[in-house]
């Protein structure tokens, strides 16, 4: 795309963000009325970043910028930390969508002749839907089994023969662990290729997945108020995610400056071509970084790296900023533990603890206790250096650590719960 194409996909989304009167009212505060008044990237990027509380504030509809005889479908986040974000979609904007995945999963090879089990959530949450339209666009046979119900995903995944799976990275490996204890083998099924998005996971997580389902796993990136599922996806070299021409990212520095091409921080991203929610300089919470350039598989434009962490999955533990996935990379890369664990932070007095529960593989379980706390040290000892804190870790038996559905559930954050 060149400097021209992009300047006036972002006046295309400044003509149609301003039919909304929250932004209308937002872009005159910094002397915006026109989108000829971006003239340069340097303008744009002077532009205020939309936040999360901004959805929030114009609960249910006001950010819609299209009337709503025009909106036919609408999905909503889970509204754990406050009232739901929604998002409204035109017509169009859903024909787009289910284009952007149908083309992502080209790229990883998926063909018409595919039998793909979509087991993300179906409802308000994009995940199912995004990826089932995706499919049906691409001419698959989509299986809408939905989360949950894990024997039956076996049952269908077998009978069924399917060939792709898309879900949660975490629940690809409970998956697997359940596959294992049911006595059927990989190579009883015919899966192929694994589609895992909704949560940062490590390339370790990746070797884990593969090894036990016998697929490749590819990493899918998007959110519900930029579009849904495909905004980003992996084609087979896995060297980061290919976003799709009809999204513009930013990379930001803490103070919200823009960051040059590799630099990491948080990903900012603003539609060029949604008509129903289109969203301008949006923060993700996301960390990853970005840069520009042509890939093997035919993909010219912007890729990401793979998110490595949230702005606020980071937890500050005496002054320190810790991530769970760095407390991933270390458990992943010792052998006889298995990839499940929670994270506890506490607070002793007036000092933050640090605990790590981990599950020990059933065969690691029976060995001696000494062989048993050789593991937990080492474990121990692997986190700290990467951390720079003392940490407790407790090795646990196997399937003692809640397994999800959904989103793996990997910090309890007991502080809270002392300062009231």
């Amino acid at each position: 795309m060149s400097h021209e194409e992009l300047l006036n996909g972002l006046r295309r989304t400044i003509r149609q963000v301003l039919k909304a009167p929250y932004y209308k009212k937002k872009l005159a505060e910094v002397g915006v009325y026109y989108p000829e008044d971006i003239k340069t990237l340097e303008d744009f990027r002077k532009l205020p970043l939309t936040e999360k509380e901004d959805l929030r504030q114009n609960y249910p509809f006001g950010l819609l910028a299209e009337p709503m005889k025009k909106i036919v479908r609408v999905h909503a986040s889970s509204g754990t930390t406050g009232k739901p974000t929604v998002v409204g979609y035109t017509r169009e904007d859903i024909q787009l969508w289910a284009q952007i995945v149908a083309n992502g999963l080209r790229r990883v090879g998926v063909t018409s002749s595919d039998v793909i089990q979509v087991a993300y959530g179906y409802g308000l949450f994009t995940g199912g839907m995004g990826l089932h339209y995706g499919c049906e666009e691409l001419g698959a046979l989509a299986i809408p089994v939905s989360g949950g119900n894990t024997q039956r995903q076996l049952m269908i995944m077998r009978d069924f023969g399917s060939t792709v799976l898309c879900c949660t990275p975490s629940y690809a490996l409970y998956l697997a662990e359940s596959l294992e204890e049911t006595g059927i083998t990989k190579e009883e099924l015919k899966l192929r290729v694994g589609v895992f998005g909704a949560e940062p996971w490590t390339n370790k997580m990746r070797a884990e997945i593969e090894a036990r389902l016998g697929i490749r796993a590819i990493d899918i990136y998007g959110l519900s108020e930029i579009m849904g599922p495909g905004v980003a996806m992996e084609c087979l070299k896995c060297n980061g995610l290919h976003i799709d021409k009809h999204f513009y990212p930013e990379v930001l520095d803490k103070d919200g400056k823009s960051l040059p091409e590799g630099e990491p921080g948080e990903l900012v991203f603003t539609s060029l071509d949604k008509m129903g929610f289109p969203v301008l300089r949006y923060r993700t919470k996301d960390l990853t970084s970005i840069s520009y350039g042509s890939c093997e598989c035919g993909h010219i434009g912007w890729t990401m790296q793979r998110v490595f962490a949230r702005v606020d999955d980071m937890l500050i533990i005496r002054g320190v900023n810790v991530f769970p996935s760095q407390i991933e990379e270390s458990i992943l890369s010792v052998g006889g533990i298995e990839p499940h664990y929670l994270i506890i932070v506490d607070r002793d007095g007036n000092l933050d603890t640090l605990e790590v529960l981990v599950e020990v593989s059933a065969a690691s379980f029976t060995d001696e206790i000494r062989e048993l706390e050789r593991l937990q040290d080492k474990l121990q000892e692997k986190i700290e250096d990467i951390l720079g804190l003392s940490v407790r870790v407790r090795l646990v038996e196997p399937k003692s650590i809640p397994r999800s559905e959904g989103k793996a559930k990997r910090v309890e954050d007991r502080r809270k719960e002392k300062m009231l």
